[in-house]
């Protein structure tokens, strides 16, 4: 899309209304404040729902089984985004994605809300899965269209949409934890709750205040290739459907054979992804030089991630069977350790933001700000080895030291998420931008697909090899990345 038609489509939306910022901006910011609240709400206590009994209203899995659906769970969420964003810019446009999305979310919530069993569940995954995939990559675009190409006000605009973000997954634990002690299913029905006021919100204000925003299609299918797409989707459908058919009454395809194919995909998919853009033609020399760079710090971000995204798991289960839950006079939910990645973000991240100001050109380079990521990373795994040291396996252990977990590894995520986001539009192709920053949220699913091979090893007696193994190999890749960290910085031909 021209710069010209970027100016048309910023002007027909008022620029004036919110914090000094495009009208439209208010109906994003709620619009996915209310999305995350629903999600990191479900998410919260979704882990609970699958290993909890049937009689305290689970669903009674092994907690190995329950840990490696979520990995898995989370690896697909990301991975739909690829698809999202390819439906946005050929079919839907933005604007449409992320409002059927947002349906489908809630339809997802709403059949988790109903009484069930893992039938249910695994219904509600794939409509939450789409649905996510649909609403999340494309909200962030509109976000983008509200603002000229010329306007410096846009990355103001977007740190205030990640305040939304943020605020919404730390205030949805503590409602949805507290909740879900009465009933799981309202829990999760307090989730839908929240999606539904999402789409209210998006669907009254989005004509006065969004303009022309996300409702063009940047690259639509032409006819002929509409009637190829729609006949490769159609035989797709139908032979999952016979495999499926055919495998799962058979016993053959099982959901250990699900795990494993994700996880393979989940490698697959990053792997082709820089095999096509390094050989092709319209790949410069000095953006080949540029990949090159980026696979070390493609392959650090799904270490610390592989560690990040263990906070909704394994530690989910450390709060909810290795801690005491009684403190200072109140009863925790172990579901409220959920909002204190959210919130150390919403206090740090302003802090880091005028810590690269002030350093100005002193600042580390990316690949040395990766490398202390994984340092970070590291250390809140081998933090949780130390009360069970000194303490005793058998001991509950006093909730600070899992506080002190989460704290420290917001201080690596703030070294490598918005580093990670801004050395990727620096580093991509540009033939391949809009792929490249898929590539760069392909590492989340990547780290969450081995995550669902590795959490069946955690037991109450392998917690601290568990933790120390995982620990110990993130700082020992930080040492490794922080030793190339020059050699990369060559390699990035004056990104810095």
């Amino acid at each position: 899309m021209s710069d010209i038609n970027r100016q048309k489509i910023a002007d027909s939306v008022p620029q004036k209304g919110f914090f000094g910022h495009p009208k439209g901006l208010f109906t994003l910011f709620f619009t996915e404040f209310w999305e995350r609240f629903s999600y990191y709400g479900m998410r919260a206590i979704l882990i609970y729902y699958m290993y909890y009994e049937v009689s305290k209203g689970g669903l009674g899995l092994e907690e190995s089984t329950a840990l490696a659906i979520m990995s898995i769970y989370g690896s697909l969420v990301y991975m739909s985004g690829v698809i999202g964003g390819w439906l946005a810019d050929r079919v839907f446009g933005t604007s449409r994605a992320l409002f059927y999305g947002g349906i489908l979310i809630m339809i997802g919530h709403i059949v988790l809300s109903l009484p069930g069993d893992l039938t249910m569940l695994f219904i509600s995954m794939v409509f939450i899965v789409i649905g996510t995939g649909l609403l999340k990559p494309n909200v962030s675009s509109v976000v983008g269209d509200m603002y000229s190409p010329e306007d410096n006000r846009r990355d103001a605009g977007f740190s205030i949409f990640y305040m939304g973000i943020n605020l919404g997954a730390f205030i949805s634990p503590l409602i949805v934890g507290e909740v879900s002690k009465t009933s799981f299913h309202l829990g999760f029905g307090i989730a839908a709750l929240g999606m539904l006021l999402g789409l209210i919100v998006f669907a009254v204000t989005k004509k006065k205040n969004l303009g022309l925003a996300g409702t063009y299609v940047p690259n639509p299918l032409s006819p002929a290739e509409k009637k190829k797409v729609s006949l490769i989707v159609g035989i797709s459908v139908v032979a999952l459907a016979v495999i499926l058919g055919t495998t799962i009454p058979a016993g053959i395809f099982t959901l250990d054979v699900f795990i494993t194919l994700v996880g393979i995909f989940g490698i697959t998919i990053p792997t082709l992804y820089f095999i096509v853009m390094y050989r092709s033609p319209k790949t410069t020399a000095t953006e080949r030089s540029r990949i090159i760079a980026y696979i070390p710090l493609f392959i650090a971000s799904v270490m610390f991630w592989a560690i990040q995204e263990q906070g909704s798991t394994i530690l989910a289960v450390y709060a909810d069977k290795r801690t005491d839950l009684e403190f200072a006079g109140i009863t925790i939910s172990p579901a409220w350790f959920q909002s204190l990645n959210p919130l150390f973000i919403i206090v740090l991240a302003p802090l880091f933001a005028w810590i690269w100001v002030k350093l100005g050109d002193r600042q580390p380079s990316v690949p040395k700000k990766f490398a202390l990521s994984l340092l970070f990373a590291g250390l809140s795994f081998l933090v949780i080895l130390l009360p069970a040291y000194f303490g005793g396996e058998d001991a509950l252990v006093n909730p600070l030291w899992l506080v002190l977990s989460y704290f420290i590894v917001v201080i690596g995520e703030l070294l490598l998420s918005p580093v990670g986001l801004s050395a990727t539009t620096k580093l991509a192709p540009a033939a391949f931008s809009a792929q490249t920053m898929s590539l760069w949220f392909l590492s989340s699913a990547a780290a969450q697909a081995i995550n669902a091979q590795i959490v069946k090893f955690y037991t109450d007696k392998t917690e601290m090899m568990y933790f120390g193994v995982i620990g110990g190999v993130a700082i020992l890749l930080s040492l490794i990345l922080f030793m190339l960290a020059p050699k990369i910085q060559v390699f990035m031909k004056g990104v810095r």
